[in-house]
């Protein structure tokens, strides 16, 4: 892997040259990870004109969580405990001879700006930009493996879940008992806080989980991901609980899924963004639910849970191969419920059979 972070790290070295910039000063956490194999806290990438230094403010731990290093960046640790790793990498850049740093200002505070300036006031400080954002959309092969993993492991324990006792437990019992179960299975830990929703609550988006119990006849939504070894999934379902399901939820439920199909089968490489969220809303909106649509139908995953791109009515751009993106579509109707279904898929050519679906539980309306 060393060879791979080097080679993303020379991508961006390259693209700050053409630019006119000499080096490049990388904060945000997960392009850090990106570039480097590992994220310490803190830490903070220089893409100097004569070497790539990591600056930490502590050792690196070597925990699964942290990343895996790539073993031939030098690293180093700050001398004293509370200094910033961003002015020691604005520093050496300046020892190094560089006349410009590109910097990473929507994640930089003013603080740390100003910090940065008085630190190497000959250094031109401009913006990278999305520069590594954009550089991370497309996902290599080990990339998506490691997501396909994460999707197993998420479909595991949400298949589990499925085969206990449900009535009765809370809202908030279920999520942390997902939450287990993900790392019993080898996740490092969940994606994001998982949402589960019972009766009136079901359908809506990031529900926080609450003390309400599940009872007969409730819809019950879950969405839930894992994180392995950084990269994240996420998935999404909605069952009936303990009895056949009522007409409305029948009506709902087969709605809903139709707009997530329709979505599904619009990622495809050169759809436009705006495309593939049109799909999946206008199949609800032409059933008169377009004002409680949620802003976008989909986004990106990968080292964050909701990267580039946005599936989204006004979104630029368009899709590429492997780039692996979450179609969640849902409708909640104030109190009563409702219905969420969201799988996390990547980009594949037609002649490669499509988009991949990567977390499989059944999308069956099941009644448990």
């Amino acid at each position: 892997m060393s060879d791979v972070y080097a080679a993303r790290r020379g991508l961006l070295r390259d693209r700050c040259a053409a630019a006119g910039t000499a080096a490049a000063l990388i904060t945000r956490p997960a392009n850090v990870r990106y570039l480097a194999g590992a994220g310490p806290a803190d830490a903070v990438l220089l893409i100097g004109p004569a070497e790539d230094v990591l600056f930490c403010a502590g050792a690196p731990t070597g925990e699964p969580e942290e990343g895996r290093l790539d073993e031939h960046l030098r690293v180093s640790v700050l001398p004293t405990r509370g200094g910033d790793p961003a002015v020691a990498g604005a520093d050496l850049a300046a020892a190094q001879r560089a006349d410009s740093l590109a910097v990473e200002e929507h994640h930089l505070t003013v603080a740390r700006h100003r910090a940065l300036r008085s630190v190497a006031p000959g250094l031109r400080l401009g913006d990278l930009g999305t520069a590594v954002e954009q550089q991370r959309l497309v996902k290599d092969e080990e990339e998506i493996a490691c997501l396909r993993i994460a999707a197993e492991i998420a479909d595991q324990a949400l298949g589990e879940l499925l085969e206990s006792i449900l009535v009765g437990r809370t809202e908030r019992h279920l999520a942390l008992e997902l939450e287990r179960r993900l790392v019993d299975h080898g996740a490092d830990g969940p994606a994001f806080p998982t949402s589960v929703g019972t009766g009136p609550h079901s359908g809506r988006s990031r529900h926080r989980p609450s003390d309400r119990r599940v009872e007969e006849g409730d819809f019950l939504s879950v969405c839930l991901g894992a994180s392995y070894r950084g990269y994240r999934c996420e998935i999404g379902r909605t069952f009936v609980i303990g009895t056949t399901p009522a007409d409305w939820q029948i009506e709902l439920y087969d709605l809903v899924f139709a707009a997530q199909r329709a979505g599904r089968e619009a990622l495809l490489p050169g759809a436009a963004y705006r495309d593939v969220d049109h799909a999946a809303r206008s199949v609800l909106g032409s059933a008169g639910h377009g004002e409680a649509l949620s802003p976008s139908t989909g986004h990106g995953v990968g080292l964050e849970i909701d990267e580039d791109p946005q599936l989204a009515p006004t979104a630029m751009g368009k899709l590429d191969a492997c780039v692996p993106v979450t179609v969640e579509p849902g409708v909640h109707l104030p109190g009563r419920g409702g219905v969420r279904i969201d799988d996390t898929l990547v980009v594949r050519p037609e002649a490669d059979g499509g988009p991949e679906l990567l977390t499989i539980t059944t999308k069956e309306l099941l009644a448990l």
